[in-house]
């Protein structure tokens, strides 16, 4: 074991006590939280406009508090762009994190030096609690690969700006920078296809033992890699020990990785996001991940059927049942309050609590009151492949609420195949089955013949990179939209169909 392993196998244990402290004690932990946020708020700009000296309690602060999207934080945001201090959060933010927009262009989320500490800490926690759990090490002394967004930044008004992953990667700390690809060069080209070709040729000779990124992306390089050398990564790569991911579920890309890889690997889930890191995978044997209670992030929980009621019903980390999905809601130290981070999640343990992301809160299908969420396609699409011979790339579901003349309407699935079941129908049928099991609102609409079942629309090889890249949303964090209520996606794969 080389003294790098050994340093990490005793920083890994010295940050297990201390999470455990916190797992422990998970009411009292977010209670701190809370307290010390509202304290921090009462000065600023919005804390004087929601009267925090009044807020006491989780009620007050509900009181006082309403759940708003970026679209309703929008007017403080731009008071600090335009050079106002202790708008959200005392002083500035160090950085503005830019992701993609909404309704009205891109969106610029607030990071202060409290949050970017714990965006930080909580990755390399992540990496440690692995350590600590399986004794592994070894993968310290092999080659990283992080693929993510340009380090170079912009700057508005002062505060510099960029896309979240590209803002962490000024913060890999100097032990790891030597072991680290691709160079700062390939990390800052833009186009995400040069990047990626230009990753392919640092890394094809090299000793890489962990890869991190959206599933989505680092599958193209997977391939690319494949293309060029015509190896297993696993074979390519022998000391290939970790894959980091997150952004996605990564049961519908699972058989794919396995294909392409040729062995299995472990995996970590991260749960992060420009406004916050809120969860990691902490366990190689259980499903979940660890819901991160001491992280400057205070959370509330709305029943995800309840969330567009006028008064929904705002719960704490006390009151969350197992079973039931929730829009998570949040407030930290970046100033985003009472913030809908538009992700519902699912509590699969109460003790420690864990989560898995069941989905957004808009991405839904309900043209027909079926309710359907992310969590029940992916189910369906894995159930699928697994009882089948096919393997899968990409794909999207939409409603199709106007179709041919003498038939119902149905949902379209749009899946790029990477090989075709034999027996389509088979496919079809098990992911059919699967949602009716899963949905008593859509088995109703089946069973009532409101709906007819499901039809899968063929995209080609490489579609969904394709449609991605005519919309200027190839690579990076953007991640294909797993359903939407509506035909944008679909419409926009028209062009992409195999006819």
């Amino acid at each position: 074991m080389s003294l790098k392993a050994f340093a990490a196998k005793i920083f890994a244990n010295r940050i297990a006590k201390k999470t455990k402290k916190w797992v422990d004690q998970p009411v009292k932990t977010q209670q701190k939280v809370f307290n010390h946020l509202v304290a921090q708020g009462k000065g600023t700009v919005f804390g004087k406009d929601h009267q925090f000296e009044n807020i006491r309690s989780h009620q007050d602060f509900v009181a006082r508090v309403p759940i708003r999207d970026y679209e309703e934080l929008k007017g403080y945001v731009q008071q600090i762009i335009d050079g106002k201090q202790d708008v959200l959060w005392p002083g500035k933010p160090i950085y503005f994190a830019k992701t993609s927009g909404t309704t009205s262009g891109a969106k610029y989320i607030p990071i202060t030096k409290p949050s970017i500490k714990n965006q930080v800490e909580a990755s390399r926690n992540a990496i440690l609690n692995y350590i600590h759990e399986t004794g592994n090490a070894d993968f310290v002394d092999g080659r990283m690969i992080f693929l993510q967004g340009s380090p170079e930044l912009e700057e508005k008004n002062g505060i510099k700006l960029g896309r979240l992953s590209g803002i962490s990667a000024h913060y890999v700390p100097n032990y790891l920078q030597k072991n680290r690809l691709p160079s700062w060069e390939t990390n800052c080209i833009e186009d995400w296809e040069t990047k990626v070709d230009k990753i392919v040729e640092e890394t094809e000779k090299e000793n890489m033992s962990v890869i991190a990124g959206i599933p989505s992306w680092v599958q193209m390089y997977f391939e690319k890699l494949n293309a060029k050398t015509g190896k297993k990564v696993g074979e390519l790569f022998k000391e290939f020990q970790l894959f980091i991911y997150g952004g996605v579920n990564y049961e519908p890309y699972r058989a794919k990785f396995e294909n392409l890889i040729g062995r299995k690997v472990d995996s970590i889930e991260l749960f992060p996001a420009s406004e916050g890191f809120f969860a990691y995978q902490n366990s190689q044997k259980e499903k979940g991940m660890l819901l991160l209670l001491d992280a400057g992030i205070f959370y509330e929980f709305v029943k995800a059927d309840e969330f567009f009621d006028e008064n929904p019903k705002r719960l704490t980390i006390a009151d969350v049942e197992l079973g039931v999905d929730y829009a998570m809601v949040i407030s930290t130290d970046a100033g985003l309050w009472g913030y809908n981070l538009g992700d519902t999640v699912r509590f699969v343990s109460k003790n420690p609590y864990k989560i898995v992301v069941s989905g957004r809160i808009k991405h839904f299908i309900s043209a027909f009151g079926e309710h359907v969420i992310a969590k029940e396609v992916e189910e369906a699409l894995r159930l699928a492949v697994e009882q089948t011979d096919a393997l899968v790339n990409e794909f999207t579901v939409a409603p199709q609420t106007n179709p041919a003349e003498g038939e119902l309407p149905y949902h379209e699935w749009f899946i790029e195949f990477e090989r075709e079941p034999t027996d389509m129908k088979k496919f079809q049928g098990i992911m059919e089955e699967s949602m009716k099991q899963q949905n008593s609102y859509y088995f109703d609409l089946i069973d009532g013949n409101i709906l007819q079942t499901l039809k899968i629309s063929s995209i080609k090889p490489n579609g969904f990179q394709d449609y991605m890249k005519s919309i200027g949303k190839l690579g990076g964090q953007n991640k294909v939209q797993r359903l939407a209520n509506d035909r944008k996606v679909a419409d926009g794969l028209q062009p992409f169909k195999i006819s």
